[in-house]
């Protein structure tokens, strides 16, 4: 009898502490790549030469849009055609069911959020900061996959006095690899 409460006694503390350290063992499935959402910004990963989307087509920069820290964050480095720079991070948060950017650069910063529109457009809105005179404005990018694999960025400030939008930024993504024209360097 004395065995048998042993035994009793050793799986009962096996059950409640061993197996809890077993699973503890083998890793979590990775949320970001189960949850679709975490896909929803994917048409704009990638190498990226960056136009004006007008007639004229100017170059404007090159953009590196890549996925890191297990797929589940994109780290986005912009160099304009006159070589500056700028960083952002971007990132689906479910607990609040939107995408979020963080944008940073030596003269300002943008926090905005939002997700997909019904024609598969990424919107986020939120605040443009001015480092230079502590200007804050609402604000607001659009990313539009096209057809052809380019992508449409169209960014928009409001004027808080009058309410009105006008446009920040209009640029037209082409792939690298795919670029009939691309600039002398790239």
């Amino acid at each position: 009898m004395k065995d048998l409460i042993k035994t009793i006694a050793t799986a009962a503390f096996l059950g409640a502490f061993g197996a809890p350290a077993l699973a503890q063992d083998a890793p979590p499935p990775n949320q970001c790549e189960i949850n679709e959402r975490f896909n929803d910004f994917d048409f704009w990963v990638g190498e990226w030469n960056v136009y004006s989307n007008d007639q004229e087509r100017k170059f404007q920069g090159a953009n590196s849009i890549t996925r890191i820290a297990s797929d589940c964050l994109l780290w986005e480095h912009w160099t304009s055609a006159r070589g500056n720079q700028g960083y952002s991070i971007n990132y689906y948060d479910p607990a609040g069911d939107q995408w979020r950017q963080v944008w940073v650069s030596r003269n300002l910063s943008i926090d905005y959020a939002g997700g997909l529109n019904e024609g598969g457009a990424m919107v986020l809105e939120g605040t443009i900061n001015y480092y230079g005179n502590g200007a804050s404005f609402p604000f607001r990018g659009i990313w539009t996959p096209q057809e052809d694999g380019s992508v449409v960025q169209h960014f928009d400030q409001q004027n808080p006095e009058t309410g009105e939008w006008s446009v920040w930024f209009e640029g037209l993504y082409v792939r690298r690899e795919t670029d009939p024209n691309p600039p002398d360097g790239q």
